[in-house]
């Protein structure tokens, strides 16, 4: 699944442009290394997400079937990381 689909369906960002906008400009890792929007998310994969005064880390738990998921099962497919 696509990096800009996945952090949309998992709710983890609002807009896939908004998920899209930030893979261009950096803020967006996977396994510690810039991503591109389009870039294949695996189980396992480790999701850095760079605002300006703070980092989110994630880990892949699953990949969502559906388009979108609700946000009560946000946990079934990712992991907050400390």
């Amino acid at each position: 699944m696509r990096l800009d689909k996945f952090l949309n369906s998992t709710n983890l960002l609002k807009r896939r442009s908004v998920a899209q906008d930030m893979c261009e400009h950096g803020a967006v890792l996977l396994n510690a290394h810039v991503a591109k929007s389009s870039k294949e998310v695996k189980v396992g994969d480790e999701i850095t997400l760079v605002y300006l005064d703070h980092q989110e880390r994630y880990r892949v738990l699953a990949l969502p079937q559906t388009k979108t998921i609700p946000k009560s099962q946000t946990h079934l497919y990712v992991k907050k990381e400390d």
